[in-house]
């Protein structure tokens, strides 16, 4: 014969199961915050080329490649007589920012982030009430008396 328990424990045990289920849901939301603020960091992110040493020696290399261009460039229009107030020039760029620099599309990568924290965060507060709702059929189902209510709480637990 199986022990059953008493109303009270199963009173105690489904509060506390409650209890759980609301604790792990505000974990859930947390978690989303948390998501939505990594998210958010890395959209506003800029970078600089001398904050990666890599980086650092890609640019200056490129950088010594467009000075002897500017040289090259310099001296072609000097012998052609161009004056050196529209002479053509060259430079080079460093983009701090990919897709993130334009207002639009940070709106839209923002949009969509949010669409599947909100989606992930809804995916696990489902899974924490159906673990909430298989628990508390459990305890239930241990106070139960009469055979029929058990055949039920079989059934529930299917």
């Amino acid at each position: 014969m199986v022990d059953r328990m008493t109303k009270g424990e199963r009173v105690e045990l489904g509060q506390l199961i409650r209890k759980r289920e609301r604790v792990m849901k505000s974990m859930t939301s947390e978690r989303s915050a948390a998501m939505l603020l990594e998210f958010e960091s890395q959209i506003a992110a800029i970078y600089s080329f001398d904050d990666d040493e890599v980086w650092k020696q890609a640019f200056e290399a490129a950088q010594k490649v467009v000075d002897e261009a500017k040289t090259s460039i310099a001296n072609r229009c000097k012998e052609l007589g161009i004056p050196k107030e529209f002479a053509p020039d060259i430079d080079l760029g460093w983009y701090g920012r990919g897709q993130n620099a334009v207002v639009s599309r940070r709106n839209e990568l923002r949009r969509v982030a949010k669409a599947k924290i909100a989606v992930i965060e809804k995916e696990a507060v489902a899974k924490i009430e159906r673990m909430s709702l298989e628990a508390q059929t459990e305890v239930i189902s241990h106070g139960l008396q009469s055979e029929a209510a058990e055949v039920l709480g079989e059934h529930a637990n299917t």
